[in-house]
């Protein structure tokens, strides 16, 4: 309690004498300071380091502690000519950030594509990396394509067609789709997408240069005569897909549709970017197979993340192709980031092969049931205007069609004012949307919470 006491004395003298002082002055030692006020060094110290974490002291090993340079005000700052050097601004930036800013204390998030901290398993990943940690040789250098017994969890858990060979390691989801877009297109390029879809992977394809065209989907997936449509006009040689759960309206590719979907590929001599984030998110049955599992000729490029599954932390993905594209994902990989953290590659390994993970798995599908169910019933109580055309079997969000005439922008913003976080969903839209949407999710908060979040939103829908 004595060297607090002495602590905050040590701060409040230097904070006075370098605020009365010019920046680059020297200030009293070590030694004068634990004389003047009775401090041990080492409280001192602490006192100088804290304030130098600040900005308010500069600590020179050797030379002495001075009055940090402050910089110069804003007003004297002249920014103005970055706006030319950089030009044009990507498109899609302002909705990314929006869909990844971290809710206000208060706020009920009914909008996020991770799970609620409370479904996370925590305390096994803790325990894997906290193992991983300790072992020398996840330090090391490994693969670029990542460790071959992870990926080769990832090859088997993907139906059979891939093997260890074929799969890549990536930080995440996102990272993999842009290794996806630069290695298997140029610049230019047509890319086709159901619509709606993911909008980290509009703004990755637009970063890559492509060209997007909507394809649309209901609820049942992709349409395969519009796809095949959509081929043949373009002559675009990759199809970017969520069969399983898709984002954001939460449809299963039907089972009827999916031969007539891969046909349509391989007539268009194309690949099928097979986006399975949702695969460990099933809540009703057991999910249907990846396409990349009935795949014999290599056009489905396969790609699974843990994250959505797991925790935002755990930044592990895979994506897997076989044949030339599989080596063109390999080198767009070494350009990428060289490879991912070999301790996180190793509590990813043993948490999914671990006994924790199906308990996880099986108490998460309990937990999404119930939360979504508070979500749906609750829409139908307190906004029946608010339409929910399907109620999706497995995933994170629920797509709601707001009434004809309104604003999702809008009401996204009233809702935000009423303390409750929703997504308009325009953004998820390549080209014009059909109607005006609300992407919800039911995963972000307990039940309780998305009652009361959706009580919020009834004000705001009206």
């Amino acid at each position: 309690m004595n060297d607090d006491n002495a602590a905050i004395r040590v701060i409040q003298d230097l904070r006075v004498q370098a605020a009365a002082q010019a920046p680059g002055s020297r200030l009293p030692t070590v030694r004068e300071l634990s004389a003047r006020h009775q401090a041990s060094p080492v409280t001192v110290t602490r006192a100088i380091r804290a304030l130098t974490a600040e900005g308010v002291l500069d600590a020179q090993p050797g030379r002495g502690t001075f009055v940090a340079r402050r910089p110069r005000a804003a007003q004297e700052q002249d920014l103005g000519w970055q706006s030319i050097a950089l030009g044009a601004r990507p498109p899609g930036e302002d909705a990314m950030q929006a869909l990844l800013a971290v809710p206000r204390p208060g706020m009920i998030p009914l909008s996020s594509g991770y799970l609620d901290a409370d479904l996370q398993p925590v305390a096994a990943l803790g325990a894997a990396l906290a193992r991983a940690a300790r072992q020398p040789a996840a330090w090391q250098r490994g693969p670029v394509e990542g460790r071959e017994d992870l990926r080769a969890w990832f090859a088997r858990t993907a139906g059979g067609e891939l093997r260890a060979d074929d799969m890549n390691i990536c930080p995440g989801g996102q990272s993999a789709l842009s290794t996806a877009f630069r290695a298997l297109c140029a610049p230019g390029d047509p890319i086709l997408v159901e619509a709606p879809t993911y909008l980290g992977a509009l703004a990755a394809a637009r970063a890559a240069g492509l060209r997007v065209v909507p394809v649309p989907a209901d609820a049942e997936g992709v349409r395969p005569d519009l796809l095949e449509a959509a081929f043949r006009r373009t002559g675009a040689r990759l199809f970017y897909c969520q069969p399983l759960y898709a984002n954001p309206h939460g449809a299963t590719l039907a089972a009827d549709r999916r031969p007539d979907v891969m046909a349509a590929v391989r007539r268009a001599g194309a690949f099928l970017l097979e986006d399975d984030y949702a695969r460990d998110l099933a809540i009703d049955g057991d999910p249907p197979r990846p396409l990349v599992a009935d795949d014999p000729h290599g056009h489905v490029v396969y790609l699974r993340s843990l994250t959505k599954s797991a925790a935002p932390g755990l930044r592990v993905a895979a994506i897997g192709a076989r044949g030339a594209a599989g080596a063109r994902l390999r080198a767009a990989r070494v350009l990428d980031d060289f490879f991912v953290a070999g301790p996180l590659q190793q509590a990813a390994l043993d948490l999914v092969t671990s006994p924790a993970w199906p308990r996880h798995l099986k108490a998460l599908r309990t937990e999404l049931r119930a939360r979504r169910e508070a979500l749906t019933e609750a829409l139908a109580v307190h906004v029946p205007t608010l339409r929910t055309p399907l109620v999706p079997a497995g995933g994170l969000h629920v797509w709601a069609r707001l009434p004809q005439g309104m604003d999702d922008v809008a009401v996204t913003n009233e809702a935000a004012a009423r303390q409750v976080v929703v997504f308009p969903g325009r953004p998820w839209f390549a080209a014009e949307p059909d109607g005006a949407y609300l992407r919800l999710t039911f995963a972000a908060a307990p039940p309780d919470q998305l009652r009361e979040g959706v009580r919020r939103l009834q004000g705001a829908v009206g």
